[in-house]
């Protein structure tokens, strides 16, 4: 009898792990699966979702995350894509960047800035939502490779705080791929994270199945035509790293897709080819590609959603040719009017956000390539400051960056039309 019972014991435990195990989310051909069965979602981006639980007031900090996890969740939406690594302190390209940093001096890693990753996590894994982390910036607002190539004396201190000219950002910012010590330090910063063990449950990152995917930078691009050779190599180099260290969860790069990457078709399809990349990304802003002047209207809407439909397609047929999953991870569209008051209007956005919907939903109904999508951005019960354009320390984070004005592209918890959209085709 007692080896019966031991027997079955083991078999429990056996099962158990493997459960465990395969609740990673993975990727099978060009579908995500969960346990074996698809994984399709609607998502949001949450970029300061790991920051909120270190906030010392709870209610803005502990108390506002889990509101709006709850909330997330009782909308459909169960997968983030959020911001872990941000370096520097200060002034960058004439903008204040995100703060409190995980590296605000070179090479100073403050684990204390995890704690509210890990609460997050916790938290998300209660509610069985999935994050996509994302390591570092091609952009200035978390510092990210700018700020490694000011520690390494590729660019002074007076350049760095200066706004930039776009000539100058793409070729200072070109030349982290082929500066050594800047990608040593990257590196670097990529184990400290991935070495990290949540001070709550006990588990390390690499274990950690609310964890989905792990994501090499924001929208890293070459910037200029000549850094592309180094480029592809610290992609696959990055890549292979960390499938070296961490083999439970997916890797991707982060791209915008065509528009990221010197506008060039074959590098796209290339870099995604890679073995260690696991799936593929696209991001979309009408306004900053001129897809509208000054400002959505009734007008100029369809022909956005006839550039927003090709540049998906084009990109999901890549994907099949790959057979990997595409997400659209950032797509985003001003409040009527270009208004930044919650109050305004979201009629053209909804329907924006709408014919991306419907391109998802149809893939998942096909079981198409078309795996997930990540509206941008969440704001949450966070709202702007009347009369104050651009955020300060001290205020509450919210879906726009620093750098951006609050209320430009945030989708709020009091925005219901919008969350009627995202309902209508999650019930479909």
């Amino acid at each position: 009898m007692f080896r019966i019972i031991l027997l079955f014991t083991l078999i429990l435990s056996f099962s158990a792990s493997n459960a465990q195990k395969s609740a990673f989310v993975k990727s099978l051909g060009h579908q995500f699966v969960i346990n074996g069965a698809p994984y399709y979602y609607v998502g949001a981006n949450y970029w300061y979702g790991g920051l909120l639980a270190l906030q010392k007031d709870t209610i803005k900090g502990k108390q506002r995350l889990i509101s709006e996890l709850d909330f997330l969740k009782s909308q459909g939406v169960n997968n983030l894509r959020i911001l872990v690594g941000s370096e520097g302190e200060g002034k960058i390209n004439g903008v204040d960047r995100v703060k409190p940093a995980l590296q605000a001096q070179h090479l100073v890693f403050n684990a204390e800035l995890l704690k509210g990753l890990d609460f997050l996590l916790v938290e998300m894994a209660k509610r069985k939502m999935y994050a996509v982390l994302f390591l570092s910036n091609n952009w200035e607002w978390s510092g990210g490779f700018l700020q490694y190539l000011n520690w390494n004396g590729q660019i002074d201190n007076e350049t760095l705080k200066r706004k930039l000219n776009w000539d100058e950002q793409r070729d200072y910012t070109s030349k982290f791929y082929s500066c050594e010590a800047c990608k040593s330090d990257y590196q670097k910063q990529l184990k400290f994270i991935l070495g990290h063990k949540n001070t709550y449950s006990g588990k390390k990152y690499v274990n950690e199945p609310a964890i989905m995917a792990w994501e090499l930078a924001n929208e890293p691009r070459p910037m200029r035509t000549d850094a592309i050779d180094n480029y592809k190599q610290w992609i696959s180099t990055t890549a292979n790293f960390i499938k070296s260290i961490d083999k439970n969860h997916l890797v991707t790069i982060g791209t915008e897709g065509f528009m990221g990457t010197d506008e060039n078709w074959d590098l796209f399809k290339e870099i995604h080819a890679n073995k260690s990349i696991d799936y593929l990304t696209i991001h979309i802003w009408p306004k900053n590609w001129g897809w509208f002047k000054d400002a959505p209207t009734a007008e100029n809407l369809p022909l956005v959603i006839e550039k927003t439909a090709t540049y998906i397609n084009r990109h999901e047929s890549i994907a099949r040719q790959l057979n990997k999953p595409l997400v659209i991870e950032e797509f985003g569209l001003p409040r009527d009017g270009h208004a930044f008051d919650p109050s305004s209007t979201t009629k053209l956005r909804d329907e924006y956000f709408g014919n991306i919907f419907a391109l998802w939903a149809d893939s998942r109904k096909n079981k198409g390539a078309i795996a997930g999508c990540n509206f941008w951005a969440f704001g949450g019960t966070s709202r702007p400051i009347p009369g104050q354009l651009f955020w300060k320390d001290g205020d509450e984070f919210s879906g726009d960056p620093p750098q951006e004005e609050q209320g430009l592209n945030a989708v709020f918890d009091s925005d219901k039309s919008t969350w009627k959209t995202v309902q209508t085709y999650l019930k479909k």
